[in-house]
């Protein structure tokens, strides 16, 4: 971990790219990758943000990200690291498909604008809403974002 730590600091990149197979998935946006190197990861997908694990929809998104990734050799496109020390990548498998598409596609997932203006990932977004595609079935579907910031609210 450390070399590759190393590494990306020291190339001075603001996108690295990484290979490994996926070895374990958290959740729809989390998984662990092991590297070529040998170093296992957690990688947290850039961009989007998938329902939470008592959310609905949760399960249908780390069941897509399973199939498409789990035991897989992928390509990570690293951008930066979170607080939490996740690497926050672009994932692309199967040789052209970026995972965070896929996801928002299938309705499994949210463009998360607060970190992220790309507009093709918003037309994703878009174009699952208006086709009330997975998790846009439900008019009054919460964001992750804030589902997290409600739970931490103190009951009263």
């Amino acid at each position: 971990m450390l070399i590759v730590l190393l590494l990306l600091s020291f190339l001075g990149f603001s996108q690295k790219t990484l290979l490994g197979k996926v070895t374990a998935i958290t959740d729809g946006d989390t998984f662990k990758l092991l590297t070529k190197d040998s170093t296992l990861i957690k990688v947290r997908l850039a961009n989007i943000d998938c329902p939470e694990k008592k959310q609905a929809f949760s399960t249908r998104a780390k069941q897509f990200a399973s199939k498409a990734i789990f035991g897989k050799n992928v390509k990570l496109e690293y951008l930066k690291k979170d607080r939490y020390g996740r690497f926050i990548c672009n994932v692309i498998y199967n040789d052209s498909l970026n995972l965070s598409h896929e996801l928002l596609k299938q309705g499994l997932a949210w463009h998360y604008v607060k970190y992220s203006k790309d507009s093709k990932l918003q037309k994703l977004e878009d174009n699952a809403k208006a086709n009330k595609i997975g998790l846009w079935q439900d008019k009054t579907a919460i964001p992750p974002w804030e589902y997290r910031s409600n739970k931490k609210m103190p009951k009263q």
